[in-house]
């Protein structure tokens, strides 16, 4: 009797979280909501339960130009769920007793060198991969971003000793996709194989990723692959394609949502393929997904969760008082992405855009995995759409404010002369930028990174406005000059105008000094 009991109540107990799922044509309608709401022009998801695909599909367009639809096979620039593959690669080298995690970096890149000489000795392979530099937010990234920059791994290795912590080392999370860049660096090392090479070989082909590329200029066939988009003076446009081959182990990844779900589904299986091969260590593998640096939990948090913080290659925390979320986001100029799992309920849910709001994603991949959980419906849609239209209004005012400044400025404001301040400023990791003066009117241009210029417009007597001519990167800086005595500018700082800016553009890391 106790155990017809104990039966009926598992077949109850399965019934309320199937019946708690969301549907699928529920989840076609959101999704379809989404692109409207957050003006994406086409979006793809897939989920994963129980290891078997659930969901795969695309909705919306794959290019405003040509109207194609997006579909499951789809491809698209996942951007940093990159990082996952770069770990389990540097794993995978660790399994083979050719490295270790906490081997110095030097001992594979001799020439590797910081700010700081006690913290170069002592920065490990481990602390590229967890974003514990010292560094500030997306320090030394004009170095890949945008795409159209000369440098390469080398100018990364050596330009690295240039940028000043802002923290102590190893005592604060700060994102930093150069040190992923050294990483892949490391595997080329000691793996004997490109990053890509490897990457392809030894990962994609066994897991079964069939149409996946380590990067996008390895992708031969662009029949079905995504244009990117973004929103640039108000309007969604399609734009290039935007990524430095130089930054592949941070982000070069091309994939859809078949490949991911099939990554996904190995991921869950314990790093065991279709096939039945073991391509790491258990325990190598579950370290991948423990806590290396910690961040602080909102004490509002959505999902009660007790902890978070990053591990090797992936995002970790609990969710709804315990289950284990492993997550990455990923983010190019026009995509974005995300890939969540929670083992606990062999559940893996992923989202690919071609537009970089990450409010998009949020909203799926949150209304999914809330019907799993047991949530009651919590109008994600609603919630993040009244916040995004918000955020939108805001940057837009300040970048209003600001040009109106600009307006006025030469009408009332003593403005330098300029031979003033026309020259070469050079920063010692980025190089040179040019202000050029014809006609009255200044131009501004980044001398190794050639996607990089535009205008600089007066705004009080010591600071001009960059507005670059790409009006996509929504990337425009005040420029601020320091005088000598002779009223001479000598040097010159850069901020951004508006929060929106992503923080790949860090300006503000140049310390400009006029050499001619």
């Amino acid at each position: 009797m106790f155990l017809k009991r104990l039966l009926v109540l598992i077949v109850f107990l399965s019934s309320i979280t199937l019946s708690a799922q969301i549907e699928e044509a529920e989840l076609d309608k959101l999704i379809e909501e989404t692109l409207t709401t957050f003006d994406v022009p086409g979006i793809s998801v897939g989920v994963l339960k129980d290891g078997n695909i659930v969901y795969a599909k695309g909705h919306g367009v794959r290019s405003l130009t040509t109207e194609k639809d997006m579909n499951d096979n789809t491809l698209v620039g996942v951007a940093s769920n990159s990082k996952g593959f770069t770990c389990f690669a540097l794993a995978m080298m660790v399994d083979a007793g050719k490295m270790k995690w906490d081997d110095k970096v030097r001992k594979h890149i001799p020439e590797f060198q910081l700010h700081d000489a006690w913290v170069t000795e002592n920065f490990t392979v481990r602390d590229l991969v967890t974003h514990r530099s010292g560094m500030g937010l997306g320090a030394g990234d004009l170095m890949f971003f945008p795409e159209g920059n000369d440098f390469d791994v080398n100018d990364v290795i050596n330009n690295v000793k240039y940028l000043e912590p802002e923290t102590s080392f190893r005592s604060k999370f700060a994102y930093n996709n150069n040190m992923f860049i050294i990483a892949g660096e490391v595997l080329k090392r000691v793996s004997g194989l490109s990053w890509e090479d490897f990457i392809e070989t030894k990962i994609m082909k066994p897991v079964g990723m069939k149409n996946s590329k380590a990067s996008y200029n390895r992708v031969t066939d662009k029949s079905n692959i995504i244009d990117a988009h973004t929103r640039a003076e108000g309007k969604v446009i399609q734009i290039p394609h935007d990524w430095s081959e130089t930054a592949n182990p941070a982000g070069g990844i091309v994939s859809n949502i078949n490949d991911m779900m099939t990554w996904a589904k190995f991921l869950m299986n314990d790093a065991v393929t279709e096939s039945g091969e073991r391509l790491l260590d258990k325990r190598l593998f579950y370290e991948l997904w423990q806590l290396q640096t910690p961040l602080n939990v909102r004490a509002n948090d959505s999902y009660n969760s007790n902890f978070k913080g990053y591990g090797l290659g992936w995002f970790v925390t609990d969710v709804k008082g315990g289950y284990k979320q492993v997550y990455h986001t990923g983010g190019l100029i026009g995509t974005v992405t995300q890939f969540t799992m929670i083992p606990d309920l062999d559940l893996a849910i992923v989202v690919l855009t071609n537009q970089m709001n990450g409010s998009a994603f949020n909203t799926i991949t949150n209304t999914i995995k809330d019907s799993y959980l047991g949530y009651e419906n919590r109008g994600w849609l609603k919630r993040y759409g009244t916040r995004n239209a918000d955020y939108l209004k805001y940057n837009d005012s300040i970048k209003v404010d600001v040009y109106n400044e600009v307006a006025k400025a030469k009408t009332y404001i003593t403005l330098p002369d300029p031979n003033q301040i026309v020259g070469t400023y050079t920063d010692d990791w980025f190089g040179d930028i040019i202000i050029s003066n014809k006609n009255g009117n200044y131009s501004i241009k980044c001398e190794r990174s050639s996607r990089l210029f535009g205008e600089l417009l007066p705004y009080n007597p010591t600071t001009f406005v960059v507005k670059w001519n790409d009006r996509s990167y929504d990337a425009d800086v005040f420029m601020q000059f320091t005088f000598n005595e002779k009223e001479e500018a000598v040097s010159a700082t850069m901020k951004y105008i508006a929060p929106i800016t992503d923080f790949s553009f860090d300006f503000h890391d140049l310390e400009l000094k006029k050499t001619n």
